[in-house]
């Protein structure tokens, strides 16, 4: 069983950058991928960024690419959100998530979930 903790979340303006983080316990981290996902109010959970096992493969969503950067610390258990260029429409809660080995975009394909930190953009 793995459980996850994220912090770094906040209120800032537009332009600003926020560092996420997402601590994992209880389990071998090595053998999981981790992915980043945000939920808006009134919105669907959606695909932020997904890091594999080691670290070699990254990918993001259109919408933060070139943003956002996931990268993760194996021997400090943490997967990192480096966010830049922050904008109103970041606004949302978000939430890291992990699963066996390869990398996904689908929420429903995450099996253990942290409860979230909050980013609110300002403009």
């Amino acid at each position: 069983q793995v459980q996850l903790v994220e912090s770094g979340g906040g209120s800032v303006r537009t332009g600003d950058s926020l560092r996420l983080a997402c601590v994992a316990s209880g389990g071998t981290f090595e053998n999981y991928a981790v992915g980043w996902f945000r939920q808006a109010p009134g919105k669907e959970r959606e695909f932020v960024a997904t890091i594999n096992w080691s670290g070699s493969r990254t990918v993001y969503a259109t919408s933060v690419k070139d943003r956002f950067t996931i990268s993760r610390d194996n021997q400090k258990n943490t997967v990192y959100l480096e966010m830049t260029s922050l904008k109103p429409e970041d606004t949302a809660d978000y939430y890291c998530a992990a699963r066996r080995y390869t990398i996904s975009r689908n929420v429903a394909e995450y099996r253990y979930w942290g409860q979230g930190t909050q980013v609110t953009v300002s403009s």
